[in-house]
């Protein structure tokens, strides 16, 4: 275990203990030591150098390569990175004892008095925040982004002033705080993910995305998709006290019911609050695709919530560019599009990324199994794809789901390798798609990197 100096810390009564060294937790040591916390950042691997020179820049004592559990437990709180489980050896011995353990947005959030909007759901988080994000930014608006995107909102709060903060909140992150409060809540959808996070039940993920709602007040504005069953399945079931306003493709499942809502009619986006209505066409939306439509409801009602000019968030939904590793357009090479959808690490995300294809596609797919059931994808499949090109470790699922399906699938184990079998079974009009619907680890650090490692085969070709 290497540390950078005398851990002989927590015998001051006001000492955090960060567990977890990367942007989050390095980002909360940093403010804990502005507020003027005794602190000691520990991580059980290797921390990155830039890393390990901010914490040493900031007089912030830490270890790594393992954890001092003596030292770790003498902690007034604890502030967990949402990579750790909560079952996790430290943790669980830390909730034992009656230690506080909290996520980074909880701590973080004591500190600033800025306007919190929050979105979380299986599918769509990252592209709706930066989509918002994007429009009170155009409007003119003081604002941060954070969370489970960008930089730390740790950070952010110790070295900023922002007004208003736009997080990404992935369940892991909700499943550690307790008095945080969001302003407007967005709940896009809930797919089955991470659920071996969640003792494998669908239920026990589900209320973890809805305690993005907790503590919400009537002025505050909860955001949902009318749309998705297990939303809908548990809405019911929590005492929500925000303004609840749904947004779906099809108008008759809200309009009659409610009168701040956003739909698709007639290839329009319509968008109503406080009486305000707001329009733009579908065709102009910078995003394609139905799941896309779906974030721009929800960020077109967040810009609504903050009366932001519709002119405004017009232009923004017309200009937007799409993050990086989600159905990004990467080359057209001889007459064939290759199109990096890496983030995409489920099956509904999947579904998203094929429900949208126009051409031809050569889909690339494989990966860590999250408990997959393929059959979801059976019919866009038999629609859409001409030939599946597996990038994984352990392809026997996806091969058993579509064999009958496709009648050309290959193996491969390398970006490279995916992509030249991908390039030889396109024609020229056709779409390669990497659109994993699995998690990265097997071959790859994560989605990123895959995603990355396939844009560089791609430019090599």
């Amino acid at each position: 275990m290497k540390h950078n100096e005398s851990l002989s810390i927590v015998h001051c009564p006001l000492s955090i203990v960060i567990l977890g060294g990367g942007e989050s937790g390095v980002g909360s040591a940093i403010l804990a030591k502005k507020q003027g916390f005794n602190v000691l950042l520990s991580d059980s691997g290797t921390l990155k150098n830039e890393y390990r020179q901010a914490l040493q820049d900031n007089g912030i004592k830490f270890e790594e390569g393992g954890h001092t559990e003596e030292i770790v437990l003498q902690a007034s709180e604890i502030i967990k990175s949402p990579g750790i489980p909560n079952t996790a050896k430290i943790v669980a011995a830390a909730v034992a004892k009656g230690i506080s353990v909290v996520s980074e947005i909880e701590f973080a959030a004591r500190y600033t008095n800025a306007q919190m909007i929050c979105i979380t759901g299986s599918n769509g988080k990252t592209t709706t925040t930066s989509l918002i994000y994007k429009i009170m930014k155009d409007a003119g608006m003081n604002v941060g982004l954070g969370g489970n995107i960008g930089k730390s909102f740790a950070w952010q709060v110790a070295s900023e002033n922002f007004d208003y903060y736009v997080l990404e909140l992935s369940s892991f992150q909700l499943d550690n705080m307790y008095d945080f409060r969001a302003n407007v809540a967005i709940l896009l959808n809930i797919t089955p993910d991470h659920l071996d996070r969640y003792d494998h039940k669908l239920e026990n993920y589900a209320r973890s995305k809805f305690r993005i709602a907790q503590n919400m007040t009537q002025d505050d504005a909860f955001i949902y998709c009318a749309e998705d069953p297990v939303t809908m399945q548990y809405l019911r079931e929590f005492d929500i006290k925000a303004q609840k306003i749904p947004f779906a493709l099809n108008p008759s499942s809200i309009i009659n019911q409610k009168t701040d809502y956003a739909c698709i009619h007639h290839q329009i986006l319509t968008s109503m609050y406080n009486n305000e209505t707001f329009t733009v066409l579908v065709e102009e939306l910078s995003l394609k695709g139905k799941h896309n439509q779906y974030n721009s409801m929800a960020a077109t009602l967040a810009g609504q919530v903050h009366h932001i000019k519709k002119d405004s968030i017009r232009e923004s939904l017309r200009t937007f560019a799409n993050i990086e590793h989600r159905l990004e357009h990467v080359l057209k090479v001889r007459g064939v599009l290759f199109i990096n959808d890496s983030k995409a690490t489920n099956i509904n995300s999947a579904w998203y990324a094929l429900e949208s294809m126009e051409a031809p596609t050569v889909w690339i797919a494989g990966g860590t199994d999250k408990g997959n059931d393929y059959r979801e994808l059976a019919d866009l499949v038999r629609q859409k794809v001409k030939a599946i090109v597996c990038l994984g470790v352990d392809n026997a699922k996806i091969i058993a789901a579509f064999s009958k399906i496709v009648p050309t699938i290959v193996e491969t184990c390398s970006a490279k390798d995916a992509v030249q079998a991908a390039y030889h079974l396109a024609a020229k009009g056709d779409t390669v798609l990497l659109s994993p619907a699995c998690a990265s680890f097997d071959l790859f650090k994560n989605y990123e990197d895959r995603g990355q490692q396939f844009k560089e085969a791609v430019k090599n070709l």
